[in-house]
């Protein structure tokens, strides 16, 4: 609940507007809250659909790629590096030739599936509630 501090019995401004909430510090970044950080390490338009299509197990670069719609081969390599970074997935590397890497995701990388799959769920009744039809996704 948002405290307020009245000024006046006219006015009133949020803890927020005064700069009272906590801010929080990451690797010199400033996150105003907890879900401002979550979406730090899954939010855009990539890490999510990633995590997403490791969920059940684990995929090489070329499968991800091409299941990726759109996204170029910086972009993905990028995105991957992250989310290793960040612990949420892992990358292994096999000792054979030709060289052959997988990716699979960490436990942590497993506890934003629950999360995410409740965003996509949300997604679909909204896609329903404003009368979206062509491609609506299966639930």
């Amino acid at each position: 609940m948002t405290q307020f501090r009245y000024i006046s019995p006219c006015r009133r401004i949020s803890a927020d507007q005064l700069n009272l909430v906590p801010k929080f510090v990451q690797d010199g970044k400033t996150y105003n809250n907890p879900v401002e950080y979550a979406l730090g390490k899954i939010g855009g338009k990539w890490k999510m659909p990633i995590l997403w299509r490791l969920r059940e197990q684990k995929k090489r670069y070329g499968e991800l790629k091409t299941s990726l719609d759109g996204i170029t081969h910086k972009m993905l390599s990028t995105q991957l590096k992250e989310l290793e970074k960040d612990q949420l997935l892992k990358r292994i590397v096999y000792e054979v030739i030709p060289p052959k890497v997988e990716y699979e995701l960490t436990a942590l990388g497993k506890t934003a599936i629950p999360i995410i799959e409740t965003l996509r769920n949300w997604g679909i009744a909204m896609m329903k509630h404003d009368g979206v039809k062509q491609g609506l996704p299966k639930a």
